[in-house]
């Protein structure tokens, strides 16, 4: 599959999600597989006053490409000037959030309040493609709520003004993240436009991955939510489309190993102390649903240092059951 000029050795993509596709994350995504990682959303005015934690985002050194890096905003010209210095850093594309449903950022104009004005949208897609080199996409909802679903209709627009892909999450921002994904948006937008079309929403199997493929024609899957805490999902669903074969699911001290590789790849990423508190939630993630993880959380949660949360997993590894 090919976005623009950018080659991708396989359909599955991992979501950009705040607070999670770090640095440390992406490594792991990669790893297992997959065929395109993206950093965190990046806001454009971070970027231009030249934010000191973004930069930390922006770091995508030493990685294995291609590496998507997401911007959001809601003005063309402070968008473009954004796509400029995060193509200076190395962005094999870039991509404009049109999705987000978080209330700080709608509030704004920015996200997926973008989708109830498709004038501005394409004009911010136009300002940025204009301005860079590397193949610019677009991730949208369905629409702003079920009174007004378009993504149809922003589709159509993005790719008029340059896109090179469409990322379509099957829920309206009304919807946030509840109820069920409604995948006939998905094949609606595949419909309409010529570019790649990548689906998102209510993945949580390798099957699932397959099914929204066959039943949206889609080009590719984003999967978020069900790889946290769990890469293999990345992993599995690469062999399973390509080979039509389910490998198990990790044993669960394989679970706990991967949570020790992730607590030092977040160290040398973001220093000790950080690492220390980020691990916390990607403890309880890896670790869900085995007997005695609450107990583990507690004990994580309490933890001031990489070797004290190390020694905890290392014990909770050689006591999990098999």
């Amino acid at each position: 599959m090919k976005i623009g000029s950018v080659q991708l050795e396989n359909p599955v993509i991992s979501a950009p999600m705040a607070g999670i596709t770090d640095k440390a994350y992406r490594t792991l995504a990669k790893e297992a597989g997959c065929g395109l990682v993206c950093t965190e959303m990046v806001s454009d005015q971070a970027l231009l006053y030249g934010n000191v934690k973004t930069g930390a985002i922006l770091n995508i050194d030493g990685e294995s490409r291609p590496v998507s890096i997401q911007i959001f905003g809601s003005e063309p010209a402070y968008m473009a000037g954004a796509a400029e210095i995060v193509e200076s850093c190395g962005a094999s594309l870039i991509d404009i959030n049109m999705g987000c449903p978080t209330p700080k950022i709608v509030r704004n104009g920015e996200g997926s309040a973008l989708m109830k004005d498709v004038e501005k949208a394409a004009k911010i897609v136009k300002s940025v493609v204009d301005r860079v080199q590397v193949p610019v996409t677009v991730k949208m909802r369905k629409g702003w709520d079920e009174k007004s679903v378009n993504a149809v209709e922003l589709a159509r627009a993005v790719v008029d003004a340059g896109a090179a892909a469409v990322t379509v999450h099957g829920r309206t921002r009304s919807q946030f993240y509840s109820g069920k994904a409604d995948w006939g948006a998905i094949a609606a937008v595949k419909k309409a436009v010529k570019v790649p079309v990548i689906g998102n929403g209510d993945i949580w199997s390798p099957l699932d991955a397959l099914a929204m493929m066959e039943e949206t024609g889609c080009d590719a899957v984003m999967i978020g939510r069900a790889a946290l805490g769990n890469p293999w999902m990345f992993s599995r669903t690469v062999h399973f489309l390509k080979y039509g074969e389910l490998l198990p699911e990790p044993k669960p001290e394989e679970k706990v190993a991967m949570a020790q590789r992730h607590l030092d790849l977040l160290v040398q990423s973001k220093g000790e102390r950080v690492a220390v508190w980020e691990m916390r939630k990607h403890a309880a993630w890896y670790t869900r649903g085995m007997r005695g993880s609450a107990r583990l959380r507690d004990l994580i949660n309490k933890a001031g240092s990489r070797e004290e949360i190390s020694s905890i997993l290392g014990l909770f590894e050689e006591n999990v059951d098999n």
